[in-house]
């Protein structure tokens, strides 16, 4: 796509996001689809899932354009779809932690028959990896990214933040270097800050595990169409980070059940003064307020200053 051509889907989606998103919010404060916001002092209930507005204002915009995209946006969108729907069903129902893990390696699996099995590696060069990069890297590789960005969460617009961030590197990059995708990446980034504009602190609504599995799968799905694994895994070292201290968290309380020090929380809680209080220093968000007193949002631009470090010394690379 063309540079003018890239700017009218990500305006349009961004303004069809901005108005989806605000009628979402009127629509389920109605119907009660709410989520407690546990960093508030008056612990407010906030709607939920809205990620069901990305979708909506992405399969619109996709829908008006269908002639003119290419098959890498059409198998992308079946992929954003499945892990879409996915989210929505975890968001109701909680289908388990290893279902999270196993099932949406399938969801990539369409998107496999576009893609090609060569890929270029540091002091390697090319290699063909054939059948095994087709049905066991690249769905290994979406469904990773997508959890790392759901893990990656639980500030007022840290999840939605990041993922723009990481959307908007990765169609700089995309352009840079002419690779497909252009389509996807911009409309669904004009929909997510549609969606930032309201996830901001203070939230209006919550992106849900709809939102965080979709704007997941973008990624993932960004970096494996355009042949960014190198550069894609640099971007995500933060998002990579917090997944191990996640790990280490769990063996550590595997290996000592009755120690309070591993104790598994997952909220801290804000004092008097605003700033956050946090019960450990073992996922990425809470490294910071457990050593100094800082409030949620300047947490969450620290975390944004973080990412997009790892963003910019990617940028040049071309694999």
């Amino acid at each position: 796509m063309k540079l003018h051509e890239v700017c009218l889907i990500f305006t349009v989606s961004l303004f069809l996001s901005l108005l989806v998103v605000r009628f979402q919010i009127y629509e389920f404060k109605k119907l009660g689809i709410v989520a407690t916001d546990y960093y508030k002092r008056d612990l407010r209930r906030v709607p939920t899932c809205g990620g069901i507005s990305l979708l909506i204002v992405f399969f619109t915009i996709l829908a008006l354009n269908f002639g003119r995209i290419n098959r890498f946006d059409i198998l992308a969108a079946i992929t954003l779809g499945l892990f879409g729907f996915f989210g929505l069903l975890d968001d109701f129902l909680d289908v388990g932690r290893a279902t999270k893990i196993f099932v949406p390696i399938l969801f990539s699996i369409p998107l496999s028959s576009a893609l090609d099995t060569a890929v270029i590696l540091p002091f390697i060069g090319e290699i063909d990896l054939g059948l095994f990069y087709l049905f066991i890297i690249a769905p290994v590789y979406v469904m990773v990214v997508a959890n790392l960005v759901n893990m990656h969460s639980g500030f007022n617009g840290l999840a939605v933040g990041l993922s723009a961030i990481l959307m908007a590197f990765l169609l700089i990059k995309s352009m840079m270097f002419d690779r497909n995708l252009t389509f996807t990446l911009s409309c669904m980034l004009g929909a997510v800050l549609g969606l930032l504009y309201y996830n901001w602190y203070p939230s209006r609504i919550f992106d849900g595990n709809v939102g965080a599995l979709t704007m997941g799968a973008t990624v993932g799905v960004g970096i494996i169409v355009c042949g960014f694994l190198v550069s894609g895994f640099i971007m995500l070292i933060p998002h990579t980070v917090n997944f191990l201290m996640y790990v280490y968290w769990r063996m550590m309380r595997k290996l000592h059940p009755n120690d309070e020090r591993w104790r598994l929380v997952k909220f801290g809680r804000v004092r008097e003064d605003g700033t956050l209080e946090v019960p450990n220093r073992l996922t990425l968000k809470w490294v910071l307020p457990y050593h100094f007193r800082m409030t949620e949002k300047q947490v969450v631009l620290a975390m944004y200053a973080l990412t997009t470090a790892f963003c910019l010394i990617s940028l040049p690379i071309p694999y």
